[in-house]
């Protein structure tokens, strides 16, 4: 039809902190045998799944985090995160994650709860809507399904 309007899938930023690059690698007993790759095929294949985009990017620098943070006010829909270890040390974070007034899903492989002790706080869960955490890489899966719901809730309102 002449003059349709074609919508564009809503972007979702799946963003990894530092570290997550060593994934399959870096203590599998605790992060399992999937590599940074595979996690980003599974959050390519749910989004394919839910018809919506992403913006997969992992940084070990904070300052690279917090300016892709940033960069999603007006131009995603919301923001997935796995800080990592940053979750525990960064209030930047937690700063821009406020800033841009998007939903947020905070998301670790494994279950910080059940790690050392200064694991269990996260300055980035104060700005997140919901935690997935312990699931291993499927909580990626799990987080753009829950942002995709949010989202089309938002678009029905």
């Amino acid at each position: 039809m002449l003059g349709a309007c074609i919508m564009e899938r809503p972007l979702i930023a799946v963003l990894n902190g530092p570290n997550l690059n060593m994934l399959g690698l870096r203590q599998p007993e605790v992060y399992g045998h999937a590599t940074l790759d595979d996690v980003e095929q599974v959050c390519v294949q749910a989004a394919e799944r839910l018809d919506v985009a992403i913006d997969f990017r992992q940084t070990n620098g904070e300052g690279e985090l917090v300016s892709w943070i940033q960069e999603c006010r007006g131009r995603a829909r919301g923001i997935i995160i796995n800080p990592a270890a940053y979750s525990h040390t960064s209030v930047a974070l937690l700063d821009a994650l406020l800033a841009v007034d998007l939903p947020v899903i905070e998301v670790h492989i494994s279950n910080i709860h059940r790690r050392e002790a200064f694991r269990h706080h996260s300055y980035v869960s104060r700005a997140a809507i919901g935690v997935i955490c312990g699931l291993g890489v499927r909580g990626y899966a799990l987080a753009l399904q829950a942002m995709t719901d949010m989202i089309l809730d938002e678009d029905d309102q």
